[in-house]
């Protein structure tokens, strides 16, 4: 009985037609794959790497999703990138969204829900015959803050070591004691000698001052003030206290009001 239902299993899936069969469930692929990814050198070297052939290489990859519509085209014999034909349908699909023959070609995974309606999921790339899986946005600014968080961290640590370091350099150069200097220091007497030498050729060599030019008439100097100021306290016997300036030494409260 057993036997029979194992047999039957696999004849309730054959409809005759090897191109329909439907093939086993696979796991579909993760979401984050960028960790990993896939070359194969023997189909490099066996089929060109082109439009009408770079799909065939992508569906080797564990990136493929065997659950999207260019798979049903494919087993229907139909080239699995013809748009006219998917955008009729609905569902996960795959197109090319760019490529530079033969060492570059960009492909994006995207929902279809309608001819005009699709929402893009994730991109892959093929690189010199390389596929990757393009980081999301996401994860790429993730990565630059995280870059950005680890160097800042790391200056301001270098920072406070320098600092730290500076710190200690001058509490031990407080705590030493200062070295005396000498309180004078010795005088050479030939040096001095040969410096009065040369000033008093130097001095020797210069004309004489001229003579100060005289006072104008009327001007009496301070010096002659101040020796006849002593005269006349000396006569009289009592000093003169100086005249009072009305302006400087009264102030403006007790002018004289005329």
């Amino acid at each position: 009985m057993d036997a029979s239902l194992h047999s039957a299993a696999p004849a309730e899936n054959f409809n005759g037609n090897a191109a329909e069969q439907i093939a086993p469930p696979l796991q579909p692929p993760g979401t984050d794959m960028t960790g990993i990814c896939f070359r194969d050198q023997l189909w490099i070297n066996s089929y060109p790497l082109d439009r009408n052939y770079v799909f065939d290489y992508f569906a080797l990859s564990p990136f493929y999703d065997i659950t999207c519509n260019n798979e049903i085209l494919r087993r229907r014999s139909v080239h699995p990138l013809d748009h006219s034909q998917l955008s009729n349908m609905t569902g996960l699909e795959y197109v090319i969204s760019d490529a530079t023959e033969p060492n570059f070609f960009v492909f994006r995974k995207q929902k279809r829900d309608g001819p005009e309606k699709v929402t893009p999921m994730l991109t892959y790339y093929i690189l010199d015959g390389t596929i990757y899986q393009a980081p999301q946005l996401c994860s790429v600014f993730a990565a630059r803050v995280g870059r950005a968080v680890y160097n800042i961290s790391n200056a301001f640590s270098a920072a406070a070591s320098k600092l730290e370091t500076i710190r200690q350099v001058d509490a031990k150069s407080q705590n030493e004691p200062s070295e005396s200097k000498p309180a004078s220091e010795t005088v050479d007497l030939k040096e001095v000698k040969r410096v009065d030498l040369i000033l008093k050729s130097l001095y020797s060599k210069l004309p004489p001052a001229p003579p100060p030019p005289p006072f104008p008439e009327g001007y009496v100097s301070q010096e002659a003030l101040g020796e006849k100021e002593e005269e006349l306290g000396t006569q009289g016997g009592e000093t003169q206290q100086p005249q009072i300036d009305p302006i400087i030494d009264q102030g403006p409260a007790k002018r004289m009001k005329f």
